[in-house]
């Protein structure tokens, strides 16, 4: 019997901290959502609805991620390789780390090229709640209109990513 609730505290442990996978696939983001402020790099406050608006007409990959977040970083590699493959695709990324500093240092340390916005430790703020965000990394792909082609990566080098890339530009 003490072996049967062990299995059953382990499985429900790991299961407290394992991905949920969203049901329903959104191609949208609701306007509050799009409200969230981010920081520039330069210290600016920004919305997410003027970020993305300046990549209209453009393939945009999200990446939200963190310093502190080992899967993040085990990714970082497969991310410069998807990037080198798609030139013509803009990578943004929104940081999520707990301090400006430790974000501006990933950037620095890790090399990552691209778009950076800095979103704090924002998981349930409109944005992170809009996109059903539980787990990071997480990898958006926009359309060029700006609507969401693939909702939900946790992999760099998921080959939906790539095909949601090569499939937009078809269009």
């Amino acid at each position: 019997m003490k072996r049967i609730i062990s299995v059953l505290i382990l499985f429900l442990g790991l299961n407290v901290f394992a991905q949920n996978i969203p049901k329903i696939m959104k191609t949208e983001f609701p306007e509050v959502a799009l409200q969230d402020t981010l920081i520039t790099s330069d210290g600016d406050s920004v919305t997410i609805k003027e970020v993305f608006s300046n990549y209209k007409g453009k393939i945009v990959l999200v990446d939200l991620w963190a310093t502190w977040c080992g899967d993040c970083i085990k990714n970082i590699p497969a991310l410069k390789t998807l990037h080198e493959k798609n030139p013509d695709v803009e990578f943004v990324y929104l940081s999520m780390d707990k301090t400006p500093e430790a974000w501006k240092n990933g950037i620095e340390k890790y090399n990552i090229v691209g778009q950076h916005f800095y979103m704090g430790n924002n998981w349930k703020g409109a944005f992170g709640t809009s996109i059903d965000l539980n787990w990071i990394p997480r990898y958006l792909v926009l359309n060029q209109e700006g609507k969401i082609a693939d909702y939900y990566s946790v992999k760099a080098d998921d080959p939906k990513v790539q095909e949601t890339i090569n499939s937009l530009r078809k269009k």
